[in-house]
């Protein structure tokens, strides 16, 4: 199969900076019309989010400051995929339990996407929980500090809506799950 004609040649790349999850990759390229140029973009591992539901249909969101918008996010459990981690749903789940203390029945896949494929190459699997139940304490990291806070779905919705919840991940995975992933209730 050729080549698309928008496709930008690879001359050379290298790490520029690199940090604990992420990378600063630089990239030197050919454009199609013969112009060579330098391209930077953020490296990560891939990374999974959650939509879990309670037995009683309440999501499980989390409330965790932000430092680069200065602010409380209120949003749901994500993490970065790590080496041990077996597949997808292993890394789910234990981003699941590490962050809220919670385990769920099952796992349903959402949605996968690059959420931001302009200046990054990350790609987000979304996954539903369902009957989800806290088992544990919270296994947080050393840079983490998250408050559970399961939210009924309407409500986290209307704070959707309203603009009181900002965070991409949770808006993309409450509005597909809205859209097209309910299948059956929660």
């Amino acid at each position: 199969m050729p080549a698309d004609p928008l496709a930008w040649e690879t001359v050379d790349r290298q790490v520029a900076y690199t940090c604990p999850g992420f990378d600063i990759v630089n990239e030197s390229v050919r454009l199609p019309d013969g112009t060579d140029t330098e391209f930077d973009y953020l490296s990560e591992p891939a990374s999974v989010c959650l939509l879990p539901f309670t037995p009683d249909g309440d999501v499980v969101c989390i409330a965790e400051w932000r430092q680069a918008v200065s602010r409380v996010n209120y949003g749901l459990p994500v993490g970065g995929t790590e080496p041990e981690d077996d597949d997808l749903e292993t890394a789910a789940r234990r981003e699941l339990a590490e962050e809220t203390g919670y385990e769920a029945d099952r796992l349903d896949s959402l949605v996968t996407v690059e959420p931001a494929n302009g200046i990054a190459d990350s790609v987000m699997h979304f996954f539903v929980a369902r009957d989800c139940r806290p088992t544990a304490e919270q296994e947080l990291d050393y840079n983490e500090n998250i408050r559970v806070e399961p939210t009924p779905l309407d409500e986290l919705v209307d704070a959707i809506a309203s603009g009181e919840v900002r965070d991409g991940r949770a808006v993309l995975a409450v509005s597909y799950y809205e859209l097209f992933g309910a299948g059956e209730s929660a």
